[in-house]
Formats: C-alpha cells, structure tokens, sequence
C-alpha cells in the first residue's frame, strides 16, 4: 500500500461537537506547568517569554536546599533565589513552592529520616521570613506546599522521608503556622506523595478533618502513561475527602507525566507519542474533575554534584542517576532550550477558551475536548491508544455552527514538526474559507499518536 492509499483504509471515526450547548467551564488553565529540584539555575528568558504566551496563573516548584536562604543561624540570603522567583514571576503566573529545605544550623546531620529541626523555633523563624520575603513583600507565592514525595524521601528528590502520618502531621502543623503567621491569605497542603494512596496522605486528611486544622489542597504525583490511572487517582482523592466538614480542599497534582521510558536516548524527546500521552491523562483529569495539575516540567536541566552532595546521603542514587546518566527530556525545553513537541500541546490548550461545548467520540482512543473563545469554536482531538495507536480519519460534525462565511483551521502535532521554531507559535496544516450551514461536517486525518487542533472563526 502506498502513502496516499493509506488514507482510504483509515477507520472513520464520527465526532460530534454541539456548538450550540455550552457544558461549563473548560478552565484548561487549571492544568499548568511545574519546575525546579534539580538546580538553582532560572529559567532563561526565552523561556520565560514562552511560558508568558500560554497564560498560565499557577506554576509549582521546589524551595530546595541549594538556594541556601539560611547559611548560617541568624543570617538570611536571598541573592540565589531572588532571581529564580523574578523569573517565574515575569510568566505572568504565582507560584505554588514546595518547601523541601534543610538548613544545616537546623538540621546538621545529613539524613532522610531526620525531619525534626534541632530547633523548633528556628525552623519557623526561617520559614515565616522565606513567605514574607515571597508572598508578601514579592507577592509572588499564593500557594505552599509542606514537602515533596514525603512518602519515598530522598528517591523522590527531596531530603525528608516522613512516611508515617502521625510524624507528617506534627511536620506540617509546626510548619503551617509559620506560614500562615507570616502570611494569613496562604493556601496550605501537601504532602505532595508519589501517588495518592500513599501514606501520609490518607493519615493527614484524617487529622485535618477531625482537628479542623487548616489543608486548603491535598496532592500527590503521578508518572504513567495510562488516562484511566490519572482519573482513578483523582476518583480515590475525591472519596478521600468525602463529607468533608465546609469547604473541600482542592485536589492538585503536583507534578504528572507520562510514565519513565524504559530506555534514554535523545530521539525520544521530539516523538509525538509523548504529547498524545500528556494531552489524553490531562483530559482525563479533566472530565474526572480534578481542581489542578502541573506537568513536570518547564525545562530540563543538569545536576550540580556538589550541590546536592550538602544534603543528600547519596546523590548519586538519584539525582545523578535521572538527570545525567538517563535524563528523561520531559522538559517543554530541553538543557540548551530547544522546544518540544508537549509545549505545543499547551499553547493548544490555552487557545481553546473559558466555555466548554458539548462534543463526543465513541473510540475511546480518539478523545474530544470543545471550547468557545467569543466566536472561536476549537475542537482539540487526541489520538492515542495505551496498547498500540492507529491512524485515523475523524468526521468532526458540528451542530449550531451558525450558517456564515468562517475560516477553518488545522493545527497539528505529529512527526512534520508544524511549528516555526523562533516564534514558537504552531503553523497550519491547512487554512480555508468555507460558508457553512449551521449544521456542518469536515475531515480530518488524525494520525497515530498526534494531537489535532481544529478552529473555527468568523470572517
């Protein structure tokens, strides 16, 4: 069979998008962008400006020990991570910080079990000026999360491992009280475990709720290549908090991805597949309703040996091992800045507006999400299988279109590489006037593994 042949053997896959019946909000912003633990290094300004296009209004990081706030008792120094958060600040977003520092006036032995500071008092007095140096006089930081993966401690990137519920507990309420003194209007949470399951997190929403003790968010991680996976996640989180007394706090993953490679090799970076995954787990979430995500991450970058050798037993194990040795490139730019194919995906997602239509595919591998931007109606579809993807042709029929003279058009992630590399804006497969009747129907060849972008304007 030839290449052109191959399209007149494509299943033909129906997909109706009801223009006419708005289904709530859409709020794609909701699932954002995630940085940091690896260096101190900010985010190139290239990036920055990047970033700034998508819109995002939340953005997670690590505060992790190499930014060194706290070299000495009685001594703050923010000259490491001052520049960090004026990046992440001129995106346009706040932050969510994950607080995964230990000082060594605090904490002298380098140790992952040792999660009590030699001094009580001073670990807040250190957490209490960091929020009002970042949410208060910076009004950069909205959101802080008391640790990271917690559950798996220094193989999680994080120099605390507090497994059980009872120690996390005592951690985060000596820990929230700092923040919440130092600044009233934080959202508090976490524990940010590897998956939602893991303790401590059940044992912390059990306290919160029979203490009444302030959890604005709950969160955990997820790396996995399975859609259903990251909604089951989100289904367990919701049965966790069942019956909450007043307000739920928010469920947010703090850090998802699809699953580790079984291999590390440059090539893997640029392949379609990975922003199919990525864009089928967010929708996933999305119609399962989780209130936040953040793909982890913005830009990869290389560990400092010496720098984690201060407060990791053995960074060699871990840090090392992922970023050196079999770096993931799950960054939406790689070390040297180059973009990647999943960037793309969230300029897609940012352009599908705030009202979200009524639209369905009955393959379960073909996924549908609808939006109206004003007079923009955009269809993103999402070709993607867990087993094995196959090409195919969509039949995208619109209903309460709205009879007039639009221009359609086709934006695609697939292996032609469809973007211009300086602007870093996505070109079109295909633009065209048509004068459609209120009810009209067009095709589209979504191919393996690909994420289609399909909009329609008025002229």
């Amino acid at each position: 069979m030839t290449a052109y042949q191959k399209y007149f053997t494509c299943p033909r896959q129906a997909v109706d998008v009801d223009a006419a019946v708005p289904a709530g909000p859409l709020e794609a912003w909701r699932h954002g962008l995630g940085q940091g633990g690896v260096n101190p290094s900010p985010l190139p300004d290239h990036v920055v400006e990047a970033i700034g296009r998508l819109k995002p209004r939340l953005i997670r990081i690590f505060i992790q020990e190499f930014f060194d706030v706290y070299p000495r008792p009685g001594r703050f120094d923010w000259s490491r991570l001052d520049p960090y958060m004026d990046a992440l600040a001129r995106t346009g977003a706040k932050v969510m910080a994950a607080i995964t520092i230990k000082p060594p006036a605090l904490y002298p032995s380098i140790d992952q079990r040792i999660w009590r500071p030699a001094d009580i008092a001073g670990w807040q007095k250190v957490v209490g000026e960091m929020v009002r140096r970042y949410s208060v006089e910076k009004p950069i930081v909205t959101h802080w999360e008391v640790g990271n993966e917690t559950d798996i401690g220094e193989q999680g990137g994080c120099p605390y491992l507090i497994p059980d519920p009872a120690d996390y507990v005592e951690y985060y309420l000596m820990t929230i009280r700092a923040i919440l003194e130092a600044f009233p209007g934080a959202k508090v949470g976490g524990p940010a475990c590897c998956w939602v399951e893991n303790e401590p997190l059940p044992g912390l929403v059990a306290h919160c709720r029979q203490a009444g003790t302030p959890l604005d968010f709950v969160s955990w991680h997820i790396y996995n290549d399975d859609p259903a996976r990251h909604a089951a996640g989100v289904a367990k989180a919701r049965a966790m908090l069942a019956d909450w007394p007043g307000e739920q706090p928010e469920m947010m993953v703090t850090e998802m991805n699809k699953g580790f490679d079984a291999v590390s090799v440059a090539d893997l970076a640029d392949e379609p597949r990975r922003a199919a995954a990525v864009g089928a787990c967010v929708l996933s979430m999305i119609d399962a309703g989780l209130n936040g995500s953040f793909y982890y991450h913005i830009w990869d970058q290389t560990v400092r040996r010496d720098q984690f050798a201060r407060f990791f037993a053995e960074p060699d194990q871990i840090m090392t091992r992922h970023w050196n040795e079999i770096p993931h490139r799950f960054g939406l730019f790689g070390v040297c800045g180059e973009v990647r194919p999943q960037y793309f995906l969230y300029r897609m997602l940012s352009r599908l507006g705030g009202e979200r239509l009524a639209a369905h595919c009955d393959s379960p591998d073909l996924r549908v999400l609808a939006g109206r931007d004003g007079g923009r109606v955009s269809v993103l579809l999402v070709n993607y299988s867990l087993q094995a993807s196959t090409d195919r042709i969509a039949t995208v029929r619109f209903a309460g279109l709205g009879a007039g003279t639009k221009m359609l058009t086709t934006f695609r992630i697939d292996r032609q590489r469809r973007w211009d590399e300086q602007a870093l804006d996505l070109l079109p497969l295909e633009r065209r006037e048509i004068d459609a009747p209120a009810d009209y129907t067009c095709q589209v060849f979504c191919p393996a593994d690909s994420v289609t972008l399909l909009t329609v304007e008025p002229l």
